[in-house]
């Protein structure tokens, strides 16, 4: 039953990477990079789980940050980078820079660390359940850039406003 509940986990911890990568996934992406930025996010929710559960309340004590907040800055800078390279105009694929894939990574993956705080509650094998966690959010990742690139050879530079757009209110709606 444990196990079931680490699974379920592991899908609502990945769906909020897949809906963002819908509107990630209109940059155009390369198949390089959505097998980086897959391979990032994966790699991130296998450890931020574990940082969770070995540090999560004494940091969590010493820095009252809303993990909410970063999550919100990173994802409107993000946002806010694809309608500026929409309204200039250029035709180009845009190439991500490894800095950028950390940073969505790292404000997909947040959650996960929550997750692992309270994970001793849950299941007792942390390894198993950070690992599940990394395969279930590194399928969801790829899953949702290769159709938010569908999405994008369908209607064009429009759909990279768009993923801009839906990433600056999915921002605003982690801190609302």
């Amino acid at each position: 039953m444990n196990l079931l509940l680490v699974l379920i986990i592991a899908i609502s911890l990945s769906m909020d990477a897949f809906s963002l990568c819908l509107a990630y996934g209109t940059l155009s992406l390369s198949k390089k990079e959505i097998n980086l930025l897959s391979i990032i996010v994966g790699i991130y929710h296998f450890i931020m789980p574990l940082l969770g559960v070995y540090f999560g309340n004494k940091i969590l004590s010493i820095l009252p940050i809303d993990s909410k907040l970063i999550t919100f800055v990173v994802l409107l800078m993000i946002g806010i980078e694809m309608i500026i390279d929409t309204i200039k105009d250029k035709n180009e694929i845009k190439k991500l820079k490894y800095l950028e894939m950390l940073g969505f990574g790292l404000a997909v993956s947040i959650d996960a660390f929550s997750v692992g705080v309270g994970l001793k509650q849950i299941y007792n094998n942390y390894l198993l359940a950070s690992l599940i966690f990394s395969i279930t959010s590194m399928i969801f990742t790829y899953l949702g850039l290769l159709l938010g690139r569908k999405i994008s050879k369908i209607i064009g530079r429009l759909s990279t406003l768009l993923g801009g757009v839906i990433l600056i209110v999915i921002s605003i709606a982690y801190i609302i």
